[in-house]
């Protein structure tokens, strides 16, 4: 993909859906690891991109996997319970 978007945008990258799972799997790492200095780093621009290309590998990724297994503390009930646990049991020095 080398095409403008409707606000007259560039840009590139191939679509996610023409990707095989791998292929996409390795786009998802790489957008990760370079978020963070995208973030503090990229101009306006780059960061409009990098959130863009994101959300198309993001959600490509979860079409092709609605059933993917969610851990539970990466719920709001498991993080709730986590915050309760923590709290619950409060701990003295030497003991």
């Amino acid at each position: 993909m080398n095409a403008h978007d409707e606000r007259g945008a560039t840009m590139t990258g191939v679509e996610p859906d023409r990707l095989d799972d791998q292929q996409l799997m390795k786009e998802l790492e790489t957008i990760h690891r370079t978020r963070h200095d995208t973030l503090l780093y990229g101009s306006n621009g780059a960061l409009r991109a990098h959130n863009e290309r994101m959300a198309q590998l993001e959600g490509e990724y979860l079409r092709r996997n609605p059933n993917r297994p969610v851990a539970p503390g990466r719920t709001r009930e498991g993080a709730r319970e986590r915050g309760a646990a923590d709290t619950a049991t409060p701990t003295t020095p030497g003991t």
